[in-house]
C-alpha cells in the first residue's frame, strides 16, 4: 500500500490529463445537454474533451504459463481503431505490489469466450423475460474483464451464465467456450465468489482457508498447507493470517476488505484457472476497493483469467481494467479496452467531461434511474439559473450507443476475435478431484467441535441458561420426600423441567441459522453436501449436548430428592439426551424452512406450546379429544415420550404404603397424574422414539437442503406481498 500512496501522479485521471485541452476551464457542473445544431450527435456534454480517430493497432497474447491452458495460438488480430493511445499514459495504473517475501506459484489460466448469448427468466422483468440479449465477448489467462452497468443490468445473470451457475428457472441460448471447446468447466478448474459470502468468524484466516482446503482437495496435508499459504500470499492476506475473522472479546475482527479478500482466497486454495467474482467491491469504501482491486492485478499477473462484475468505480480503479464489458437492461453497449471504451461514447456523442470519472460517465449515461432525478429538479433554480439543464432521456442514449457499437470497428474486432479462439479447441480442463466423504464429515465434525467451543452463542450460553433453569426448579421442588402425597407434585416437577428445557433451546436459533448459511455457502461450489454436513453438525454437537444433559440432569435429580439408584439415574441422563437431541433436530428443520430469526422463533414458540398442551400433564391423554389433540399432537410431542419414560423410571417398581397393612404399586400411585405403561420395558421403547424422533427430523433437514426450498419461506412472502403491491 505504500508504494500506491508514493505515486500520486499516476492515479490522475484520463480525462484530465491527455485527454483533454490544458486551456480549457471547467464549467460549474457538467450536465448532458444539446449541442445547438447538432443533428448527428444529439446529446453532448459541455466542456468535454475530443477524441481524435486513430489507426489499427495489433494485439498480442502471449501463454505465460508454461505448456498449459494456451489461448489456441489466435493471438493476432485488429482490435479497435481507437487504441494507439493505450501506451501513452493517459491512463496510467499503479504498479502491482509484489505479494511479501514469500514467492506464489503461477496459475494456468483459461480462455473463455461467449457467443450470442441470451438468458431468459421468467417474472425477473417487467417487459420482457429476456436478462441478457445476444451478448459477445472473451477473457484472456492474466487479463482482468468486469461486466459493468447499473442495477438490474443482468451483470450477475450474464457472471452466473459463464459459470454455469444460473438457477433452474433461467434458460440459457448461444454458446459458451473454455480453451475453444463448448465442453462444461469440470470442478476445481473454475472459481466463483459470492458478493455475500459467509465467513466463520470464530476461525483465523489461516484456519478457515485450511478447513476450506481439507473440504475441497484430495492428497496429503502438507500440500493443502502450502496451498493456504499461496492463497493468502496471493491476496495480501499476511498480516492477517492469524487473526479471527470475527474478532473475540474486546479484539476487533477484520473489516470488509480483508473479509472480502478472504473470501476470494477460499476459492484460490484450489488454483482454479478462471475466477468468477461477483461485485468485488461490493460494500467498500475507496481505499479498501483500490487495495481489492490492486491485489486482484497481481492475481490476474499470476496467470489468472479475472471475470467480475462491478457497479462502479473510482478513476484509479478503473485504470486497472483490461476489458469491460458495459451493459444496460441485457443490452450490450460495448465491450473492448477500456480507453476504447472512452472513444466509443466520444464517437456515439457523448465524450467523458475532465475531471470526472470514467465508470460515473458511463452510469450516467445509460442509468434510466437519473430520469426521475431530471423530473425532480425541472422546477428548480439554482444561482445559475436553471438548474434542470439535464433534459437527456437516457433511453435515448441506450439506443445510441447501442447502435454506434453494433456498426462500429469493436464490435467486427470482437466477432473475429471469437471466431480464432473457437476455430480450434485447446487444452481441456480437467477435474482436480475433490476430498472423499469420510475425510469431509471428519473436517466439518473437528471444525464444528472447534467453532462451538470457541462462540459462546453456541452452546455455552444455552448451558448457563439450562443451569439457571434448573437451580430454579430443584429450590422450587426441594424436599418433596417419597410418600404418596408427593407423586403429583414430583410429576409436575419433571414436567416443568423437561418443557422449559426444550423451550429454552430456542436459544440456540441464531447459531443454526448462521450454520445454515455456512452450509449453503460451501455448498454452492461443491464443498460440502447436505449428508457429510448434517452429520459433521450432528457429531460435532453431540459433546455439549450431553454436557449440558449430564450437569441438568445431576442437579435436577438430587435437589428434587428422586430415586438413589444409580442405574436410574442414568437412565434419567439419558433420556433428557435423547430429548436435547430431538430438539435440536426440530430446530434445525424450523430454521431450514424459514432461514429467518424472527419466523423460526415464533414457530418454534407455537409448537412447543401445543406439545406442551398436549404432553398429558394438564389433562390425561386418555381424556384428550381424540381429533387434533390426541391424533396427531400427542403422539408427534416429542415431550410426551420423554416424561413418559422419565416417570415410568422413577415408578415402576416403587411400592407406597396406605395406611399400617395395604400398599399400593408406583403404577397405581401415578395413574390419576399422568398415563403411564404398567410394562417395564415401556420406558426404553419411550427411548428408541425419541432416538428415531432424533433421526427422522434429520432426515427431513437433509430432504429440505438436498431437494427443495432453493428460497426461504420468508422471502417468498415478501416477494408475493411485494407483488400485490404493485399489481394495486
Amino acid at each position: 500500500m505504500e508504494e500506491i500512496q508514493s505515486q500520486p501522479d499516476l492515479y490522475r485521471s484520463s480525462s484530465s490529463s491527455a485527454s483533454s485541452p490544458t486551456s480549457r476551464v471547467p464549467s460549474s457542473h457538467f450536465f448532458y445537454v444539446r449541442k445547438p445544431g447538432s443533428l448527428r450527435q444529439p446529446i453532448s456534454f459541455e466542456d468535454s474533451p475530443e477524441w481524435e480517430d486513430t489507426p489499427d493497432v495489433d494485439l498480442r497474447m502471449e501463454d505465460e504459463v508454461g505448456g498449459g491452458d494456451s489461448i489456441n495460438d489466435a493471438t493476432t488480430t485488429p482490435v479497435s481503431p481507437s487504441l494507439s493511445k493505450m501506451n501513452s499514459g493517459s491512463m496510467a495504473s499503479p504498479p502491482v505490489p509484489e505479494g511479501g517475501a514469500g514467492v506464489v506459484r503461477k496459475i494456468a489460466g483459461a480462455s473463455i469466450a461467449w457467443k450470442d448469448l441470451t438468458v431468459t427468466m421468467k417474472g425477473k422483468r417487467k417487459y420482457s423475460d429476456k436478462v441478457v440479449k445476444s451478448s459477445n465477448g472473451y477473457a484472456f489467462p492474466g487479463t482482468m474483464t468486469v461486466i459493468m452497468g447499473p442495477a438490474k443490468s443482468g451483470k450477475s445473470t450474464l457472471l452466473r451464465a459463464l459459470a454455469g451457475r444460473l438457477p433452474p428457472s433461467a434458460k440459457m441460448y448461444g454458446e459458451v467456450f473454455v480453451n475453444g471447446s463448448k465442453s462444461h468447466m469440470p470442478y476445481g478448474s473454475y472459481g466463483f465468489v459470492e458478493r455475500e459470502t459467509q465467513l466463520i468468524g470464530s476461525l483465523t484466516v489461516r484456519e478457515f482457508l485450511y478447513y476450506s482446503a481439507l473440504l475441497q482437495l484430495p492428497g496429503f496435508l502438507f500440500q493443502k498447507r502450502s496451498v493456504v499459504e499461496d492463497a493468502i500470499q496471493a491476496m495480501s492476506l499476511s498480516d492477517y493470517a492469524n487473526k479471527l475473522i470475527g474478532g473475540h472479546c474486546y479484539m476487533k475482527g477484520l473489516r470488509s476488505g480483508e473479509r472480502r479478500r478472504v473470501s476470494i482466497a477460499r476459492e484460490l486454495v484450489m488454483r482454479p484457472h478462471i475466477l468468477f467474482i461477483d461485485e468485488p467491491l461490493y460494500h467498500l469504501d475507496s481505499v479498501s476497493a483500490l487495495l481489492m482491486m490492486v491485489t486482484l492485478k497481481k492475481l490476474a499477473s499470476m496467470g489468472c483469467t479475472l471475470v467480475f462484475t462491478i457497479y462502479q468505480s473510482s478513476t484509479e480503479v478503473f485504470g486497472l481494467f483490461d476489458r469491460i464489458c458495459l451493459l444496460s437492461n441485457g443490452n450490450t453497449l460495448f465491450f473492448g479496452e477500456t480507453l476504447a471504451c472512452l472513444q466509443h461514447f466520444s464517437n456515439a456523442g457523448f465524450p467523458c467531461p475532465i475531471m470526472q470519472s470514467p465508470s460515473d460517465h458511463f452510469l450516467r449515461a445509460i442509468n434510466t434511474d437519473f430520469d426521475r432525478i431530471i423530473a425532480m429538479c425541472k422546477n428548480w433554480q439554482d444561482d445559475n439559473g436553471d438548474f434542470s439543464a439535464v433534459n437527456m432521456d437516457t433511453a435515448v442514449a441506450i439506443r445510441t450507443l447501442e447502435a454506434t457499437y453494433k456498426s462500429s470497428a469493436d464490435a467486427d474486432s470482437v466477432e473475429t476475435m471469437i471466431l480464432k479462439l473457437t476455430e480450434r479447441e485447446g487444452t481441456q480442463l480437467k477435474s482436480k478431484g475433490k476430498a472423499g466423504a469420510a475425510t469431509r464429515v471428519a473436517v466439518l465434525t473437528w471444525r464444528s467441535l472447534l467453532v462451538m467451543s470457541r462462540e459462546w452463542k453456541y452452546y455455552w450460553l444455552r448451558l448457563i441458561l439450562y443451569m439457571i433453569l434448573t437451580l430454579s426448579i430443584g429450590t422450587l421442588y426441594s424436599g418433596l420426600g417419597h410418600s404418596l402425597s408427593s407423586v403429583a407434585t414430583r410429576v409436575a416437577a419433571v414436567f416443568v423441567f423437561v418443557s422449559f428445557a426444550s423451550l429454552l433451546g430456542i436459544a440456540g436459533i441464531p447459531s443454526l441459522l448462521k450454520e445454515i448459511k455456512i452450509y449453503r455457502s460451501e455448498a454452492s461450489n461443491q464443498h460440502s453436501g447436505a449428508f457429510v454436513f448434517l452429520l459433521g453438525q450432528f457429531l460435532g454437537s453431540i459433546p455439549f449436548l450431553f454436557l449440558m444433559s449430564i450437569s441438568s440432569s445431576l442437579v435436577f435429580y438430587f435437589m428434587v430428592g428422586l430415586r438413589d439408584d444409580f442405574s436410574l439415574l442414568m437412565y434419567f441422563v439419558l433420556n433428557f439426551f435423547m430429548c436435547l437431541l430431538v430438539n435440536e433436530g426440530l430446530m434445525l428443520s424450523i430454521a431450514c424452512i424459514w432461514r429467518d430469526v424472527y419466523w423460526s422463533t415464533l414457530t418454534l414458540i407455537s409448537v412447543h406450546v401445543i406439545m406442551m398442551l398436549a404432553a398429558g400433564h394438564f389433562r390425561i391423554r386418555n381424556a384428550l379429544p381424540k381429533p387434533v389433540w390426541t391424533y396427531p399432537f400427542a403422539y408427534i410431542a416429542f415431550h410426551t415420550y420423554s416424561i413418559e419414560g422419565l416417570l415410568e423410571n422413577e415408578y415402576l417398581g416403587e411400592v407406597f404404603a396406605v395406611g399400617e397393612v395395604r400398599s399400593i404399586s408406583g403404577y397405581q400411585a401415578i395413574q390419576g397424574n399422568y398415563q403411564i405403561s404398567p410394562d417395564t420395558n415401556s420406558k426404553w421403547r419411550n427411548m428408541l422414539v425419541l432416538l428415531a424422533m432424533a433421526f427422522g427430523y434429520r432426515l427431513l433437514v437433509y430432504v429440505l437442503l438436498r431437494f427443495g426450498l432453493n428460497k426461504n419461506v420468508s422471502d417468498r412472502l415478501l416477494l408475493s406481498h411485494k407483488k400485490n403491491n404493485s399489481s394495486r
